[in-house]
């Protein structure tokens, strides 16, 4: 909690000092208010002096206005404090996610990354307010109650003295214990989270299949196990108040058996000893209210661990040295306009657009996703990628624009290492097209401006018409404006397909990675894609990842992966004569006179 305060709190601190003196204020006048009881008991009651005890009710009621004042004053403030360090919290820690690499999303699990952005910060931002109003007041009274008690009478306020151990003793048995639930309560919070997102994300299967029932019991499991941990948090806690009431009602039973001799010998008033009592119900109720602050810092504490964790983090893949200003050839647009740089190749033969050298890497388990894999993709020039399920082609894919660093060899763009390059440079010029469609809700213009926030209508209907999507977004009622669901769910497969291919399209990337992204495409709209690819302006080298053998062969090179190993590298010619990986996959989807046309 500590870490997160100093990286936060320091421009809500005048805010936060201001709110905590109100709230000492009001605590002064908290402690004085016994006093003045029993001065109007001693004073105006015993002496039957009704104009003394009226003043010293006037004062009472003033000390309460000046109080509330003060503590809605404190209540602004810490509003103010703990909303906006949430807000700031919830940035950074955005920020953060959005730098890491897909490698460190996977190690820490898109619900845990969710439940923090969520939940955690707000468990901070209620230790923040409840820190602000009552970090002071409850601790400061019983601080205040016992050192008041004891000046009015030392030998009574060794109560205090011998319940302040007894009921540490309570708060040290009941937090050693509840402290490690606050985590587990967290982390099953996340599996409920996951749990939600597949149903959601798979609900058109989970109706088809009619697994509604085993969907709803496996979060039932989930959802009472959670509240199984929450529940034996609570009956933690609930020990906790009674048991430090019960101390302290003891103590309040000592001091009435024990004053009311020493009102007897003449050692202690009436008003004196209400006092004390009174003092003693403070610090009763400060010792409740304290005792549920350190449940809720806790709970606090261990959110703002998780958040510190995800803000810590640092991203496996990282910005290269080399920037646009840097690289012969780059340029940034149009002067004052928000075009990304883009990495213009030489025109040298020489020099490839793309090429892996010897690369192989694996998601953490035994077995490599991708193994000693080498080509060279030329300018202009188109490699289809082609295997079986679980080849690695996809990996290779996300290889390209540095989603993954290779375990073993080296991924370059033109001549310089990947790695080398700023991320913004190399992705402004390798674009992807992923196999999952993936829209975002807003408008079709602002799905395609992705790569280039400044691109013209007409640049966008052009992307449009190469990627075989401006027929139907034209019959939209209103075209480029048409509404886009989260998730591009008003649209149909096919549809989503060729807007995320558009949206690849925008920006003049120097080379574009298609990964099986034609998938729901019918053949002759798949034909037509495949064409109109090969007349892209600029001439992008092309490397088209597929399952079909007809998106494929017409390519200049062909790679062939069987199990994350390179099975062939050539030409359609040459690999029906070298790879029989490569022959049985054409033939399993084509006549032989069309392999051999």
């Amino acid at each position: 909690m500590g870490d997160l305060l100093r990286r936060f709190l320091p421009p809500f601190r005048t805010r936060a000092v201001v709110g905590i003196a109100c709230k000492v204020v009001e605590v002064i006048f908290d402690l004085i208010t016994p006093i003045v009881v029993a001065r109007m008991i001693d004073t105006g009651v015993a002496n039957h002096d009704m104009s003394y005890v009226v003043r010293m009710g006037a004062l009472l009621v003033g000390f309460a206005a000046v109080g509330y004042a003060f503590t809605i004053e404190c209540q602004k403030l810490a509003a103010t404090v703990s909303q906006g360090m949430g807000t700031n919290i919830r940035d950074a820690l955005y920020a953060r996610v959005m730098e890491l690499s897909a490698a460190d999303v996977d190690a820490l699990g898109t619900p845990s990354l969710i439940t923090r952005l969520t939940s955690d910060v707000n468990q901070v931002q209620v230790a923040v307010a409840m820190g602000v109003r009552m970090l002071v007041r409850w601790p400061f009274i019983a601080v205040g109650s016992v050192v008041s008690a004891m000046l009015i009478d030392q030998r009574l306020g060794l109560v205090f003295l011998v319940c302040t151990p007894a009921i540490a003793g309570v708060f040290f048995v009941v937090m050693s214990r509840s402290v490690p639930l606050f985590r587990a309560i967290q982390e099953k919070l996340e599996g409920l989270t996951r749990i939600v997102r597949e149903a959601l994300e798979g609900v058109r299967v989970v109706r088809a299949f009619g697994r509604e029932g085993y969907e709803s019991e496996r979060f039932g499991l989930a959802a009472r196990d959670q509240a199984d941990t929450s529940i034996a948090v609570g009956g933690l806690s609930a020990v906790l108040n009674p048991a430090t009431f019960l101390v302290m009602n003891c103590g309040v039973v000592a001091i009435l058996w024990s004053g009311s001799f020493r009102i007897d010998a003449g050692s202690l008033t009436q008003g004196e000893l209400i006092a004390f009592v009174n003092y003693m119900t403070q610090l009763l109720i400060s010792i409740g209210y304290v005792a549920n602050l350190v449940v809720v810092f806790m709970r606090g504490s261990t959110s703002a661990t998780r958040i510190m964790e995800v803000l810590h983090a640092e991203p496996q893949v990282t910005d290269g040295p080399v920037d646009a200003s840097s690289v012969a050839g780059l340029h940034a647009g149009a002067a004052g306009s928000e075009r990304l740089p883009n990495l213009v190749l030489p025109p040298s033969a020489n020099v490839p657009a793309l090429r892996f050298d010897r690369v192989s890497f694996s998601y953490g388990g035994a077995q490599p996703a991708v193994s000693d894999v080498s080509f060279t993709l030329p300018q202009g020039s188109t490699l289809g990628v082609i295997g079986g399920t679980g080849s690695g082609k996809s990996t290779l894919s996300q290889l390209a624009v540095r989603l993954y660093d290779p375990s073993e060899g080296a991924v370059y763009v033109g001549d310089t290492p990947a790695t080398s390059l700023q991320l913004a440079l190399l992705r402004s010029a390798i674009s992807l097209v992923p196999q999952k469609a993936a829209l975002l809700s807003g408008t079709i213009r602002d799905n395609l401006r992705w790569r280039d926030p400044s691109a013209t209508d007409d640049e966008l209907w052009e992307a449009l018409a190469c990627a075989q999507a401006d027929d139907f977004v034209r019959a939209k009622p209103l075209g480029l404006n048409e509404v886009v669901e989260a998730g591009g769910t008003n649209f149909s497969g096919g549809q989503r397909q060729r807007l995320t291919i558009a949206r690849a399209l925008v920006g003049s990337p120097r080379v574009v990675v298609l990964d099986d992204s034609a998938s729901a495409l019918d053949y002759a709209t798949d034909a037509r894609l495949r064409a109109s690819l090969k007349q892209l302006p600029g001439s992008p080298a092309l490397m088209v990842i597929s399952q079909r053998v007809a998106a494929v062969m017409g390519a200049d090179q062909i790679l062939v992966l069987d199990h994350g190993r390179t099975a062939g590298l050539g030409t359609h010619r040459e690999l029906l004569a070298s790879c029989p990986i490569y022959r049985e996959i054409c033939l399993s989807q084509l006549r032989p006179e069309e392999v051999d046309a």
